[in-house]
């Protein structure tokens, strides 16, 4: 028995049961050893003359019930007696990582690093035993450990070159069932989900059916199978591609019944360089707009599943996009399952936002219908984008908005909006509500009815705008914000002044100040506001959970000096002050209603307006 050089047992363990966050990932390292032991005897083929080509490898997987052992073989460069000591007797020493060094054929692609792939295997296993045969060499060599104080080493039976690595598989237990790794479909499973993009074909005798026209009934036969797809769709040119190729991909592996309205193919080269195949769905998924939602993009490096969601190659606002990215020039944790530098992801982050913010804009110009229909899924993720960080990516996103137009009936982008205004329009107009149909009922909106108003129903909506700020150098302005000069020096706000003041003071718990307008057409009142905080946005904000303190936009009560409304207060003002205030009180509360606020006092209301109307 020879002792492991690494600082024995407890530095196996730690490998064996701390590094590897998932047990399943052993049949990934164990593949990805045999693809680098081909592409050595490949790349010595090419530098020899040997005569050998890619179609001459294969890995093979064979399974054993009975003795429930697991096999992985490979016919590739195989190891001397010298290369197990070294490469199996070492703990983290990589003869890949060696060979990679020296590696200068750009078709040669290398998985393995840090030589503690290998020892995964004992995640699963009591035993490993490694049969191998260098290519060129007349002696084969067996490597066996149980993975506790060391290994053997001794010569072996191997008719030929390559290496063959079985698992003696430990005990089923009440938590762990490890025979459930000599299952067809397990094993198929975990290939199609890590490995389905090794180069060279991996092979397993597989149990099928066909029916026996003699014996009139099915009967199972076995049949040579290979489960990898082998040449990632990533990697194809665009024309080596059908449409329906990329539908299908994606359809498969992100589980969606419906083709994406968009794929996104890209290869780049650079200061990092990657392969990116990315999607934009049709529809948001039923958890999209919840905390458990979950973004990311699969990350591969060599056609190797390294993480299922790698939450750090999308921002936020792109959340939806779906899709691989493959690279070979990561920097990975020494399990393979995580990044180690954030720059190299950093790289590849930002060129896949700028790349998805030209296709949706190109989406927007292009199909104006099919992006509507998209917008109404994740349109609210890329307001929300615009309004995140203190408005730090508006620049990127604005151009991909849409708001509701209240003169055209129809979405509009804000580059649509601002094309039709006159040279001497300063604002932007929005106007906030819970529907489209309640926005269009507000009072305001007569007071700009020379101008386009935008209709925001989100919650998000306000906040959006109020962050953007302008577009184009105009501004965005509330219509509940709007005054006319004219208003402000009417002659009957002067007039009236009195009257407005005493208004004032009977309503100051509900509203900051009482004013005339002239512009609300058959409308009495509407409550407007005053300052950066608007009805809408306080009711978002007091809906919210987490709100202690509730906040309060500074309201202002707006009494339309044209509606015969205005001529019943002067009247009452003169003769009987308590019934005016009471009157006001009333127009006030439908305000409130009409504006969506949330009255507490409905009884009281009823009350004042039934002795109103009996007097």
């Amino acid at each position: 028995m020879r002792k492991f050089k690494a600082e024995s047992k407890k530095l196996l363990d730690l490998m064996i049961n701390s590094i590897y966050t998932n047990k399943e990932i052993f049949l990934r390292e164990l593949i990805s050893n045999a693809s680098d032991a081909l592409d050595k005897l490949y790349f010595k083929a090419m530098q020899e003359n040997l005569g050998l080509t890619r179609e001459d490898f294969e890995i093979v997987i064979a399974k054993n019930r009975e003795d429930r052992t697991l096999t992985i073989r490979d016919n590739g460069i195989g190891m001397s007696a010298e290369d197990l000591e070294n490469n199996l007797g070492v703990i983290c020493h990589s003869g890949t990582l060696d060979f990679k060094k020296e590696l200068t054929e750009k078709d040669i692609d290398v998985i393995g690093q840090f030589g503690v792939g290998f020892y995964s295997a004992f995640m699963v296993a009591e035993k490993v035993e490694v049969k191998t045969k260098k290519y060129g060499e007349d002696k084969g060599y067996s490597w066996v450990s149980d993975g506790a104080e060391g290994y053997t080493i001794s010569e072996c039976e191997k008719d030929t070159h390559g290496t063959e690595i079985t698992l003696f598989l430990k005990p089923d237990g009440e938590e762990e069932r490890y025979s459930n790794y000599l299952e067809e479909y397990e094993i198929k499973r975990i290939v199609k989900k890590y490995s389905d993009y090794i180069r060279y074909p991996i092979n397993m005798f597989v149990t099928k059916s066909k029916k026996d026209e003699v014996e009139d009934k099915f009967v199972d036969y076995t049949e040579n199978e290979v489960l990898n797809s082998r040449i990632p769709l990533w990697k194809k040119g665009k024309n080596e591609v059908e449409e329906g190729e990329y539908n299908e991909f994606y359809k498969e592996k992100f589980h969606d019944y419906t083709d994406p309205v968009r794929v996104i193919s890209s290869s780049v080269e650079g200061a990092v360089t990657f392969n990116s195949l990315l999607f934009i769905p049709s529809h948001a998924p039923f958890d999209y707009y919840t905390k458990d939602y979950e973004k990311g993009l699969q990350l591969y490096t060599n056609g190797v599943l390294i993480m299922d969601k790698c939450s750090d190659l999308l921002p936020d606002h792109f959340s939806f996009v779906k899709g691989v990215v493959d690279s070979s020039d990561l920097t990975l944790n020494i399990s393979r399952e995580t990044l180690q530098h954030n720059r190299q992801v950093k790289v590849i982050a930002n060129n896949l936002e700028k790349k998805i913010k030209t296709e949706l804009k190109k989406f927007l110009d292009s199909d104006r219908e099919k992006y509507e229909e998209f917008f109404k899924s994740f349109g609210m993720q890329l307001k929300f984008g615009a309004y995140a960080m203190f408005g730090a990516k508006k620049e990127l996103l604005q151009d991909l908005l849409l708001f509701y137009s209240y003169k055209e009936n129809k979405y509009i982008t804000l580059d649509e909006y601002v094309a039709k205004l006159k040279e001497e329009d300063k604002y932007i107009y929005y106007a906030s509500g819970s529907s489209l149909e309640s926005v269009k009922n507000l009072p305001q909106l007569a007071k700009v009815k020379d101008c386009d108003v935008l209709l925001l129903t989100e919650d998000v909506d306000e906040f959006c705008v109020k962050v953007l700020s302008s577009y184009k150098e105009k501004e965005f302005k509330s219509v509940s914000e709007y005054v006319s000069n004219e208003e402000n020096e009417s002659e009957k706000s002067k007039e009236n002044k009195e009257m407005l003041d005493f208004l004032g003071e009977r309503l100051k718990d509900r509203v900051k100040l009482v004013r005339l307008t002239e512009d609300l057409g058959s409308h009495a009142v509407c409550l407007t506001t005053q300052g950066e905080l608007s009805l809408e946005m306080e009711k978002v904000l007091n809906a919210m959970p987490q709100s202690q303190n509730k906040v309060s936009a500074e309201k202002v009560l707006e009494i339309n000096s044209e509606h015969k409304i205005f001529e019943k207060l002067k009247s009452l003002f003169e003769s009987d002050k308590e019934k005016c205030a009471s009157l006001a009180d009333v127009l006030l509360t439908q305000a409130y209603m009409a504006e969506g606020v949330q009255v507490d006092d409905i009884a009281g209301y009823c009350d004042k307006v039934c002795a109103l109307l009996t007097e």
